[in-house]
């Protein structure tokens, strides 16, 4: 296995693009220490020292590349514990959007009922209940107990992070994969190098691997900074994943724009080099060039904006908790994390965060600001003033879907403008 060194990550501060190498690179945000935001807290956990580590975010000047990083890797054991609290089938605009991914690449890649698809970080298999419908046999990876619920549904699902040695391992005991896919990880991984050489190892000669990603110009366009913790180490552009995958065996032939988590894109690497591309993926690159991206104004744009909503939604919940107003959370995603802790929101002006009653969460602190999250029943009844959308990416549904439950509270939209909904 030969990988490039810049793409294995050291635990720590590192100080290079994690795609090209270079050195040249340009502090956008520091947001201080934040702790991992899913590492949810036990009432007993509240009595413990808490650790947390810095969060920057830079961006690579180099013009062939562009990515935007955080600067710091935390151990994987941590960001990932075998009690993450997460279930990616729960949320059901999301859990669509993922069984229509394998159904998707079954379709256009022809995959049929002797091929075999892997997909790495399958949480709870929602992703390979599309490929299943289509026929495929289909293999999980999955490093938290979520591999156990995987397993239970039907989707064989090993528990353990996906190494070298484990795509060579399934190789050997199922075959070859037609397809492999990343879809909500492939940012998250330190040891990418090793990932990619083992995905490019274990795939037929024809095989093609499909990532899903947070996609830098949504973050950008919406000020999507509640997106950065330290899970997300990458955030990418098409220019940048082709620029990365340049480095291995593949040929980035296709790309798409997708809705999942506030926008993300989809791009296909098709094994070996030199491949021919799709009329979309250049459209793409395009409109990535069109946006102006190599501009340092959209980044000076972004920081100035977000240390705006920033002070607006502290004055906004400061204010409303003078006037005697009531303030709860709606739905506590990664991401919520990050906004609660960098705004400086603690139970004071938000007693507690409201979570569906299938959320693994329920019964735990947010990391930071320990606001306990609950049964969303509570605020059924009790009706608060105000409730803050910490899931505001999926803002409509979520509404909808409260209002049809009898909530009467305002809604307060912290992204990507404050505002307040009736």
């Amino acid at each position: 296995m030969t990988t490039e060194n810049h793409h294995n990550l050291p635990l720590g501060h590192i100080d290079y693009c994690q795609v090209c190498g270079s050195k040249n690179l340009e502090l956008l945000v520091d947001m201080g220490h934040h702790p991992p935001c899913d590492s949810l807290l036990s009432e007993q956990q509240l009595l413990e020292a808490e650790q947390t580590y810095p969060l920057r975010l830079v961006r690579c000047m180099e013009p062939d590349c562009e990515l935007l990083q955080i600067d710091y890797v935390v151990a994987p054991e941590i960001l990932f514990h075998r009690e993450y609290p997460y279930l990616s089938g729960i949320t059901a605009t999301l859990a669509q959007n993922l069984q229509n991914t394998g159904i998707t690449i079954s379709e256009a890649y022809g995959l049929g009922a002797n091929d075999l698809a892997i997909d790495i970080g399958s949480n709870d298999g929602t992703l390979l209940k599309g490929f299943k419908a289509k026929g495929v046999r289909v293999l999980g990876i999955e490093p938290t107990n979520i591999a156990r619920v995987a397993n239970d549904n039907g989707i064989p699902t090993l528990q353990s992070f996906f190494t070298y040695d484990m795509a060579m391992q399934i190789k050997d005991e199922h075959g070859p994969a037609k397809a492999a896919t990343a879809a909500n990880m492939f940012a998250h991984v330190a040891l990418l190098g090793e990932l990619i050489q083992g995905v490019q190892d274990m795939l037929t000669d024809d095989g093609v691997f499909v990532t899903e990603s947070h996609y830098l110009p949504p973050i950008i366009e919406r000020l999507q900074f509640d997106s950065i913790y330290h899970e997300h180490l990458k955030y990418y552009t098409l220019k940048s994943l082709i620029k990365l995958f340049s480095f291995y065996d593949f040929t980035v032939v296709d790309a798409e724009r997708i809705p999942n988590y506030g926008g993300s894109i989809r791009v296909y690497a098709q094994k070996g080099t030199g491949r021919p591309v799709s009329e979309r993926l250049k459209e793409l690159l395009q409109a990535e060039d069109a946006i102006g991206l190599n501009n340092p104004q959209i980044y000076q744009s972004f920081v100035q904006k977000t240390v705006s909503v920033k002070t607006e939604l502290q004055h906004l919940l400061v204010t409303l908790a003078h006037q005697g107003k009531s303030i709860v959370g709606v739905g506590c995603p990664g991401r919520a994390s990050t906004l609660l802790n960098y705004t400086g929101i603690d139970p004071l002006l938000m007693p507690y965060i409201a979570e569906q009653s299938s959320s693994l969460k329920l019964g735990l602190y947010l990391p930071g600001k320990h606001i306990p999250i609950i049964d969303e029943q509570k605020m059924l009844d009790e009706q608060p003033d105000y409730a803050l959308m910490l899931s505001w990416h999926y803002a409509e549904p979520i509404i909808k879907k409260l209002r049809e439950k009898g909530l009467k509270s305002k809604i307060i939209m912290p992204l990507p403008e404050v505002q307040i909904l009736d």
